[in-house]
């Protein structure tokens, strides 16, 4: 496979990836830290990081507008949940695991 066309599959892996996580604001960020150690945060500083590396300037809150599909106050506003006690303590103990 050339570089053009892996390149164009990851693109499309990673537009994918976003849009169903657009597609399921039921799942919170805390629950995506707990199961995969990232969450929709993670992709928008990925995001802005390689942007900076393409000497594009883009701040953390348009990453994440390109992450969450809106600005993320209103995201945030729609469909974020308090964190359970249960939650808060299972990411706890992965980030424990992690030292």
């Amino acid at each position: 496979m050339d570089k053009s066309t892996q390149t164009e599959l990851e693109a499309a892996a990673f537009r994918r990836l976003v849009s169903h996580l657009q597609k399921h604001s039921e799942v919170q960020n805390i629950e995506l830290m707990i199961l995969a150690d990232f969450c929709r945060n993670c992709l928008a500083k990925w995001y802005m990081a390689e942007a900076a590396e393409q000497g594009i300037a883009m701040d953390y809150e348009q990453a994440r507008e390109v992450v969450y599909g809106m600005p993320y106050n209103e995201w945030k506003d729609k469909f974020q949940t308090e964190a359970t006690d249960e939650q808060l303590a299972a990411f706890d103990r992965k980030q424990q695991a992690k030292l």
